[in-house]
């Protein structure tokens, strides 16, 4: 378990998974930030890894952001929230609801209030609500209750939303939604030259374990811990050469060799889509036109790449 709470620190105890940490999540972590320096208690988080889905063998839903990832924006929110990863066990999915509460909420984390999704589970079979998280706490000491994600008019803010408008490639949604630029991480490969031959060299970028965009060309930005650089992305296939789906990314401007390097990339406008050309040349002048309009962003607020 990270972290290494006080058990005799009264908490107000937000529950959740926190994919993404979308604009939803910020307001209900916000609000219980104030209500936490109101009662005198320790503002904390408490999540679980891996995700439950995985232990218990059914098919989880691809990822927005990498654990650590997460922990790092929720950290963010203020430096009194107190972030506790749970680790996530096929024993602790099968622990009764009461003594999960007792367990985890009270005598390890000193809970107080508790703070839950509308749909929340816990226990054995997912056999606890709210309504049994509430009638538990009033025995054991602690109120529970729920929060209403906040949203626009399109409904709630939600990571299901999120996931939705990347596969669509709709990435300036997708923006709007988390507060942020979506990014992702993975460690440059060496490829076959080309784009260096056509003078527009792109970092190859492997081992990406969260969620990509549809396939298309981006804007956005690339950091590998000097600082965010303007770029152009390509998602999928290069139909001029072949299909071989891939992450390529052309830094604007001179960029030292990154090969074997970590790199994070956020994505904040689709340009186009993919499409093949009748020929390098006609291949490089659509290039230079995606790069131009490039230029024309304005760089927005973007989340700082993990410390290398």
């Amino acid at each position: 378990m990270s972290s290494s709470p006080g058990a005799s620190r009264p908490r107000l105890l937000v529950i959740g998974n926190f994919d993404g940490v979308h604009l939803g999540h910020q307001a209900v972590l916000n609000r219980a930030l104030r209500e936490a320096e109101e009662q005198g208690l320790a503002p904390t988080v408490l999540t679980f890894d891996p995700h439950p889905a995985v232990v218990l063998g059914r098919e989880a839903p691809t990822i927005l952001t990498l654990h650590e990832d997460k922990v790092r924006l929720l950290r963010n929110l203020s430096p009194l929230l107190e972030v506790v990863t749970w680790p996530f066990t096929r024993e602790l999915a099968a622990t009764l609801p009461r003594e999960f509460a007792e367990q985890v909420l009270v005598h390890a984390l000193s809970a107080r209030i508790v703070v839950v999704g509308q749909n929340f589970r816990f226990g054995r079979g997912r056999s606890g609500d709210l309504a049994l998280l509430g009638r538990l706490g009033e025995e054991l000491g602690f109120v529970a209750r729920s929060e209403a994600l906040q949203g626009d008019d399109d409904g709630p803010y939600s990571s299901t939303r999120v996931r939705a408008a990347l596969d669509s490639g709709d990435v300036a949604l997708a923006r709007r939604l988390l507060g942020r630029c979506h990014f992702v991480s993975g460690v440059v490969l060496r490829g076959d030259g080309r784009g260096r031959g056509l003078g527009f060299p792109t970092a190859n970028v492997g081992g990406v374990a969260v969620a990509v965009p549809a396939d298309g060309v981006y804007a956005g930005w690339a950091d590998w811990g000097l600082g965010p650089r303007l770029c152009v992305m390509n998602v999928g296939g290069r139909p001029t050469f072949t299909s071989t789906r891939a992450l390529e990314v052309h830094i604007v401007g001179s960029a030292p060799d990154l090969y074997d390097q970590a790199l994070t990339v956020h994505f904040h406008e689709r340009l186009r889509e993919t499409r093949r050309f009748d020929g390098a040349a006609a291949l490089v002048r659509q290039i230079g036109e995606d790069v131009a309009r490039a230029q024309l962003l304005e760089m927005p607020v973007l989340f700082p790449a993990a410390a290398p």
